[in-house]
């Protein structure tokens, strides 16, 4: 506006017109270039404010993060942990099916030691061609035995023993003899037997009483 009157007033030359304009313009710039009275106050604001919790801010975010990290280690940690626990376990069982992947057959055989036992217990004195039957009987159950101790199998001795019943199973009680104590087995019914370190049949047993 102001350039606008000086530039109507004709009692200038055209000189000071132009100095006078030159002068309108620059005052107009410096006017619009020069920022407000509050914005300044609020960046000079923002500024002080970020400078004093601008540290504390990073202390803390910086405390956070290695507390997630720690937290995170100590998980990865105990998942590392777990996974080897497991591929042993595992390794373990694998090699004990494999140590023992005979028990099966073995407890399906015990029957059949048993029918030989019983028939060699049928007739100790046999003669003639029945002796001959009963010595092929005991051949044979000796060496099915030698064979199956190879593999693992061991009778468990239970007469005149003292009862245990980790090992044997009392099927009856009866009272103890002259010399005999208490909780001695007396009788066996049926054989038990071990296979490696385990037991794969506990022996049926009659026990003497405290009677």
């Amino acid at each position: 506006m102001k350039k606008k009157r000086f530039m109507e007033e004709g009692s200038m030359s055209d000189k000071e017109k132009n100095e006078a304009a030159a002068a309108v313009d620059g005052e107009e710039s410096a006017a619009d270039a020069a920022p407000g009275g509050e914005d300044a106050a609020g960046v000079e604001a923002g500024a002080e404010e970020a400078a004093d919790s601008g540290p504390g801010a990073n202390e803390d975010e910086l405390a956070a993060l290695k507390e997630e990290l720690a937290a995170t280690k100590d998980r990865m940690l105990r998942l590392a942990a777990d996974f080897e626990n497991r591929g042993k376990r595992m390794e373990r069982e694998k090699q004990q099916a494999i140590e023992y992947a005979e028990e099966r057959l073995l407890k399906d055989i015990l029957p059949f030691i048993d029918n030989l036992e019983r028939a060699l217990a049928q007739d100790p004195e046999a003669d003639g061609a029945a002796a001959k039957i009963m010595e092929g009987v005991r051949m044979t159950l000796d060496g099915l035995l030698a064979s199956l101790a190879k593999r693992g199998l061991t009778p468990i001795d239970s007469v005149g023993g003292r009862f245990d019943p980790n090992l044997h199973e009392a099927m009856a009680m009866q009272p103890a003899g002259e010399g005999v104590e208490p909780q001695t087995v007396i009788e066996e019914f049926e054989k038990g037997y071990r296979f490696k370190d385990r037991l794969l049949r506990a022996a049926k047993v009659v026990v003497a009483s405290g009677e």
